[in-house]
């Protein structure tokens, strides 16, 4: 019987300084390097007021160099806002060309409030050339989300990164009521 152990910090991996037996690959340092802003999202999202109604998502919005743009988490802001959204919104204006936007759960396609989807907000924004998800959208409220297929068709790349999916479930359904 194996355990696995959840944790909520990065484990303690520095990138190889030369391609020694114990280097990481590129794609090993591509991983590391997703989970780390992941991880912020995850911190973010946790900040979030929790409803039974809604998930709990983070987002951090970084440019093509890596530098942190803005971060937004569920309901940051007034009248039940979305993490991307915050983040856009916080930002005040255009992401730059080539941006990454990280979010714990992949945006949504639907709101059932009729308000504007985080879909359609990124696409919309401009600049944003790559979206990082954490985990897909539950069913929960809006069944079959096709968040993936959109963006990639309006040229957007989607990264969906496992690692964290039950920890950024924790956090996104911690005021949903379980099933017994």
């Amino acid at each position: 019987m194996s355990t696995t152990t959840i944790t909520t910090t990065p484990p303690a991996v520095s990138p190889p300084t030369s391609r020694s037996a114990g280097a990481l690959s590129s794609a090993a340092l591509e991983e590391h390097h997703h989970l780390r802003h992941l991880r912020r999202a995850l911190t973010l999202a946790w900040q979030c007021t929790p409803i039974p109604s809604a998930f709990c998502v983070g987002a951090v919005l970084l440019s093509s160099s890596g530098t942190v743009l803005s971060t937004g988490y569920s309901r940051e802001l007034p009248d039940n806002t979305h993490a991307e959204q915050v983040a856009l919104t916080k930002l005040g204006s255009p992401p730059p060309e080539g941006s990454v936007l990280y979010t714990t759960m992949e945006p949504c396609m639907k709101r059932l409030s009729g308000e504007k989807s985080c879909v359609e907000r990124i696409v919309d924004a401009g600049g944003i050339g790559t979206v990082v998800v954490g985990v897909k959208e539950p069913n929960t409220f809006v069944q079959g989300n096709q968040a993936q297929e959109l963006l990639e068709a309006k040229g957007i790349r989607y990264l969906y990164v496992p690692g964290l999916e039950r920890e950024i479930l924790v956090v996104a359904e911690r005021s949903h009521k379980k099933e017994e």
